[in-house]
C-alpha cells in the first residue's frame, strides 16, 4: 500500500541543501558525531575535499594540450570533438549507477573504486595510443560521474552541522582542480621536455595519493545502507521539472565549452599557451566565488527569474568578449565569464531545491537534471570542435554560444518562477 506525504519538510533550507544528496532514499546510518574524534573528523573532511579536487583535472588538462594532442596523435576534427565530449557524456550516462553501487557495497568503498578507476583512466591517457586515450578518458569520466553523485551526500551525512562550510570547501576544491590543471599542465609539459604523455598522465598521481589517504575511511566504515521506503511519482511528466533540467543542461553545455575549448580559443587568438591556461584558471576560480555567493542572493527574492536570465547574459557576453574583444581586455572578460558561469551553476542547483516540495523530490529531480542535463551538455563541446574543423576558426562558435545562452535564459526564466513541480512523494507502507 502507498500513501502520499503532505508538506513533508517543505521548509528545508535552500542554501544548505544546494548540493543535493542523490542517495537520500538510501541513506547509510551515520556514526554519531560524539564517537568521532576531532582529528578523525578533520581527516574525513580533508579527504572529501581532496577527492573533489580530483574530479575536474581530466577535463581541463586535455583542453590545455588540445593543439598538441591533435598534432602529435593525428586526430581529425571529429576525433578532437569526441575527445572533449566523451567525459561529459559519461557524466550523464554513469551517474545513475552511483546510488546502486553505494547500496550494494557502501559509499566509502564505492569512492575508493572511483579513485582507483580515475587513477587508471588518467594514466592510460599517457600511453601514446589513440584507442587508450579515448578508453582512459571514458573510464575517468565514468568514475567522475559516480563521484559527483556520492560526494555531496557524504558531506551532508557526516557534516550535518557544517553543511554550508563543507559545501563551500567542496565547491572550491572542484574549481581549484579545474583551474590547477588548466594553468599547470602546459608548464608541466615544458618541464618534462615536451612530453605530452607525461603531462596528461601526471594527473593520475594526485588521485592515487588521495586513494591511499582514503583507505582508513574504508577500513573504519561499518555503515550499512538502509531503504527508506519512499518513491517519487509524476516527476518525468512535469513541465517545470523539464524546464529545470533543460536549464541545468544548457548552462552546463556552456560550462563544458569553457572547460574543453577556452584554452585553444585563446591560443588561436595569439596568446601563449601558459598565459591562456592562466586566464582560464582565473576564470574558474572566480566561478568558485560566484558559486558561494549566488545561492544567498537567489533565495532572498520572490523568485529567481531575473537573476537566472542576468547570469546567462553575463556568461554569453563574456564568452563573445573572449572570442572577439581586444586581447588587452581578455582578463576582464575572463573574470566576468567566471561570475556568470559560476553563478549559473549555483542557480541551477538552487532551482532544483526551490522547485521541490520536499527533500525526496529534490533528490530525484537532481538525479533527473544530472542524467539528462549532462547528456545534453555534451552537445556543446562536440559542436565547438565540429565548427572549428569545418570553418578553420572558432569565430562561428559565437552563434552556438548565443543559442545555448538563449535556451538557458528561456528555461531559467521558466524554472525561476515561484512554483513547485507537481510530483508526489509516496511512502510505501508494508
Amino acid at each position: 500500500m502507498t500513501m502520499p506525504i503532505q508538506n513533508a519538510t517543505s521548509s528545508f533550507d535552500a542554501v544548505d541543501e544546494a548540493m543535493i544528496d542523490a542517495e537520500i532514499d538510501s541513506v547509510p546510518v551515520p556514526l554519531p558525531p560524539q564517537k568521532q574524534s576531532t582529528t578523525a573528523r578533520f581527516l574525513l573532511g580533508a579527504s572529501l575535499v581532496l577527492i573533489a579536487f580530483n574530479l575536474r583535472p581530466v577535463f581541463s588538462s586535455a583542453s590545455a594540450l588540445l593543439p598538441e594532442i591533435r598534432t602529435e596523435l593525428g586526430l581529425s576534427p571529429l576525433g578532437t570533438s569526441l575527445l572533449t565530449t566523451l567525459p561529459v557524456v559519461c557524466l550523464g550516462a554513469f551517474s545513475p549507477l552511483a546510488p546502486r553501487l553505494a547500496q550494494r557495497i557502501g559509499s566509502e568503498r564505492t569512492l575508493l573504486g572511483v579513485l582507483l578507476l580515475l587513477t587508471l583512466g588518467t594514466a592510460l591517457r599517457g600511453l601514446s595510443s589513440v584507442p587508450l586515450l579515448f578508453f582512459g578518458t571514458a573510464l575517468a569520466g565514468a568514475a567522475i560521474a559516480i563521484g559527483n553523485v556520492l560526494l555531496p551526500g557524504l558531506v551532508k551525512r557526516d557534516f550535518a552541522a557544517n553543511t554550508a562550510l563543507m559545501t563551500g570547501l567542496y565547491t572550491m576544491a572542484l574549481c581549484a582542480g579545474a583551474a590547477g590543471a588548466a594553468g599547470l599542465t602546459l608548464p608541466i609539459e615544458h618541464a618534462l621536455g615536451g612530453s605530452l604523455q607525461g603531462a596528461l598522465a601526471i594527473w593520475s598521481l594526485p588521485a592515487l595519493l588521495v586513494g591511499l589517504i582514503w583507505l582508513p575511511q574504508v577500513f573504519a566504515s561499518s555503515r550499512q545502507a538502509r531503504r527508506s521506503g519512499f518513491r517519487v511519482d509524476g516527476l518525468w511528466r512535469d513541465k517545470l521539472a523539464w524546464q529545470v533540467t533543460l536549464f541545468m543542461g544548457l548552462q552546463s553545455a556552456l560550462a563544458y565549452c569553457v572547460f574543453g575549448w577556452l584554452v585553444p580559443i585563446l591560443r588561436e587568438r595569439g596568446l601563449d599557451g601558459v598565459v591562456a591556461g592562466g586566464i582560464v584558471s582565473v576564470s574558474v576560480m572566480v566561478q568558485a566565488a560566484a558559486c558561494l555567493v549566488v545561492p544567498h542572493i537567489a533565495v532572498r527574492g520572490r523568485d529567481q527569474r531575473l537573476i537566472n536570465v542576468t547570469l546567462c547574459a553575463f556568461a554569453v557576453v563574456a564568452l563573445l568578449g573572449l572570442l572577439f574583444a581586444p586581447l588587452s581586455t581578455v582578463w576582464v572578460w575572463a573574470v566576468l565569464q567566471g561570475i556568470g558561469q559560476g553563478g549559473l551553476i549555483a542557480a541551477a542547483m538552487t532551482a532544483i531545491v526551490l522547485r521541490s516540495r520536499d527533500p525526496h523530490i529534490a533528490a530525484h529531480l537532481s538525479g533527473m537534471a544530472q542524467c539528462v542535463g549532462y547528456l545534453l551538455a555534451a552537445i556543446g563541446p562536440f559542436i565547438v570542435g565540429l565548427i572549428r574543423g569545418w570553418t578553420g576558426s572558432f569565430a562561428w562558435c559565437a552563434v552556438l554560444f548565443i543559442a545555448l545562452g538563449l535556451g538557458a535564459a528561456f528555461n531559467g526564466w521558466r524554472a525561476g518562477r515561484a512554483l513547485h513541480v507537481k510530483a508526489r512523494t509516496i511512502e510505501k507502507v508494508e
